[in-house]
């Protein structure tokens, strides 16, 4: 997974494709972390459009932004979330965050 990294004014939307496991969440944890850290935007959009599937290392992939993006000041929402994944999602507790959108139109993960 090669996630997708765009800027508009104060935010960061990371567009994600594909599966989320232990091992593609650490590559998108790290680069996320660190463009968060150098840019400090004031929103973070983490797109679930294209993902087609996702274990619990997605879930610590989400709150661990979520906490990182709190204490920077700024806020977190997951967007465009399959509802398969919305499901888990809200199981999962992510649902009492108020975090999670399905509404913007779509996306391709072709460049």
């Amino acid at each position: 997974m090669n996630p997708k990294f765009s800027f508009d004014d104060n935010s960061m939307k990371v567009q994600l494709c594909g599966e989320i496991d232990h091992h593609t969440a650490k590559t998108i944890r790290e680069m996320t972390d660190q463009l968060i850290q150098q840019k400090r935007p004031k929103e973070l959009r983490l797109d679930f459009s294209q993902v087609s599937f996702m274990d619990s290392s997605g879930i610590g992939l989400i709150m661990g932004r979520y906490r990182i993006m709190s204490l920077y000041g700024g806020y977190l929402k997951v967007v465009r979330v399959p509802e398969g994944l919305e499901k888990m999602m809200i199981l999962s507790g992510l649902g009492s965050l108020n975090i999670i959108e399905r509404r913007e139109e779509p996306h391709d993960c072709q460049q």
